[in-house]
């Protein structure tokens, strides 16, 4: 089973300027699922037609030569035929009310977790208790961690609603967990080129080198100062030189320098080398060079984490923080060490949440002022990298397990069928329960019917017996008039909701007969388009070329 993919060609990229974490999960995706999938037929859903092109060509460009079908806003409805779309982001709340129009059980939405605390990402979830989702749809949560904080949401809004509307009915999609993928096959590096890499940064063989790879925030993603502290105890209880690499980038000067100045004071001793992690060559340099990876995420933005998986593949002992889906990777003293991680108890944080809300801080600054209150036991982690420093049989191991299990685990060969199979489970449970729903008359009740919502403001409806007469004395005089009308620029924008030429003829001949009741003016039309041309009388009206009888009864 496979699903229309949701695709902006932004998502789905690290070349960009700013490479988020999203990005590089995106792009991932894509490949593995291009590499993987076992579908006839690649769909996509999109916002533009060159989006539909770019689809098709990285299509074939992975080597695919399956027919590729794109859908857009004019045609929703056949994403029926592909049964299941994939949102890369958890907000298919929306999306759920898109495909109200065609009924509930039109097809299944799945969606993704990435950040989820940002206010976006929290309203999306929250608006999911009150969107038309089902449960056929899915938001694939990608650790069990960010599982929990997406129930808790869930749930705190549940409370609201009862208190608030005393809701008892609750219907919700499903929140599998499955992991981010890798292609394990890019970690691996041959004895050549690790002495390459180590040789283009001037390391000898005696030199440990530690290597953090991810965008480097201190607010925004991991704080480094208890690494920073942790590598200078290490270094000094080891005897060894050591050198941390920093791959990733900056988002400003400001923050370039924060690092170099917090480095400097925390492991004076310790050689600091910045590779720009938005360069190929420069990530390569930075994987082959290392002897042990560190990451200790201590930031709420995080919700999976995959470079931990990376480096398993890489063959390297992972030292990170006991922190959302490292908690599910990084097996304790198997593949490395997890690091105790402390943060308060709840209840102390509802000034943080609130000047959020309030705009007061960015969210940026939530993050940071959020992360300035997690701590990571440097003791723990001196420890971690001194037992590692001392021991390259330990290194060795603790790589070799590490490899095995991001390959029998985390490859997209592994990852994509569990997709697939959930995608197919999907589609089954909508064909079994679709039928079961009662459709409402406004599913969409913010985007209702205007001539329901505003049927106040007309003096009478138009209805199928509301009787129609000609105004002109023939039909040429009328069809003259209505192709001259036409042409007018403040007639012709509004082409779209119009009757035919064609239709108008059958209309107007109809007409000449005498009055007629406005279901006999269209019985002469396409029985497919009649609603449509009912619908056009009013325009005709509105153009004079018909009036409303005295004899009619509306």
């Amino acid at each position: 089973m496979t699903a229309a993919i949701f695709y902006h060609p932004e998502a789905y990229t690290t070349s960009g300027p700013k490479l988020m974490g999203r990005n590089a999960a995106g792009e991932s995706f894509l490949r593995g699922y291009l590499t993987h999938s076992r579908t006839t037929t690649f769909w996509a859903q999109v916002q533009a037609p060159e989006h539909a092109h770019h689809f098709a060509k990285t299509v074939q460009a992975a080597g695919r030569h399956e027919p590729v079908k794109a859908v857009d806003k004019n045609s929703l409805a056949a994403l029926e035929e592909a049964g299941v779309v994939y949102y890369p982001g958890p907000g298919i709340g929306e999306h759920a009310f898109h495909r109200a129009a065609y009924g509930h059980g039109a097809w299944s939405l799945c969606g993704i977790t990435h950040t989820t605390s940002s206010a976006t990402a929290m309203d999306a979830l929250a608006n999911l208790i009150t969107a038309p989702v089902q449960p056929w749809d899915t938001v694939i949560c990608t650790s069990t961690a960010v599982k929990n904080n997406v129930e808790r949401l869930l749930q705190a809004q549940v409370d609201y609603l009862q208190d608030r509307l005393g809701v008892t009915k609750l219907v919700l999609p499903q929140l599998p967990v499955i992991p981010l993928g890798i292609h394990t096959q890019d970690f691996v590096f041959n004895s050549n080129q690790k002495a390459a890499a180590r040789a283009a940064l001037d390391v000898d063989e005696d030199t440990l080198v530690v290597l953090f790879m991810g965008r480097l925030s201190f607010h925004a993603k991991a704080h480094p100062l208890a690494m920073y502290q942790a590598l200078e105890s290490a270094a000094q209880a080891s005897g060894k030189q050591v050198i941390l690499i920093e791959c990733g980038w900056h988002a400003n000067d400001f923050i370039a320098n924060a690092y170099a100045e917090a480095a400097k004071l925390a492991c004076p001793s310790v050689r600091v080398v910045t590779l720009d992690g938005r360069k190929a060559d420069d990530r390569h340099t930075a994987w082959g060079a290392a002897d042990v990876f560190c990451s200790l995420s201590d930031n709420i933005q995080e919700t999976f984490g995959i470079t931990p998986i990376e480096a398993m593949a890489a063959g390297l002992p992972v030292v990170v923080s006991d922190w959302d889906g490292y908690k599910d990777t990084v097996r304790e003293g198997v593949d490395g060490f997890r690091i105790p991680t402390t943060m308060p108890q709840a209840g102390l944080g509802g000034d943080l949440a609130l000047r959020h809300a309030l705009e007061i801080d960015t969210y940026d600054m939530y993050c940071g002022h959020t992360c300035s209150l997690v701590a990571i036991d440097v003791e723990a982690t001196t420890q971690a990298f001194t037992r590692l420093f001392a021991s390259p049989e330990l290194r060795r191991q603790m790589g070799e397990a590490g490899r095995e299990r991001a390959g029998q685990v985390y490859d997209w060969a592994t990852i994509i069928p569990q997709y697939e199979a959930l995608w197919a489970q999907l589609n089954e449970m909508r064909r079994e329960q679709a039928n079961d729903i009662k459709p409402l008359a406004h599913p969409w009740p913010a985007r209702m019917d205007p001539f329901h919502a505003f049927a106040s403001y007309p003096t009478q409806v138009l209805t199928p017996q509301t009787v129609l007469a000609l105004v002109d004395a023939s039909v040429d005089v009328a069809l003259q008039r209505v192709a001259a009308v036409r042409k007018l620029a403040m007639v012709d924008f509004a082409k779209l909701v119009l009757p035919t030429e064609e239709e108008v003829a059958v209309v107007l001949e109809a007409a000449a007969a005498g009055p007629r009741s406005a279901n006999e003016l269209v019985a002469g039309v396409p029985a497919e388009r009649q609603a449509f041309v009912f619908r056009g009388l009013t325009w005709l009206l509105k153009l004079g070329l018909l009036k409303v009888s005295s004899s009619s009864g509306s």
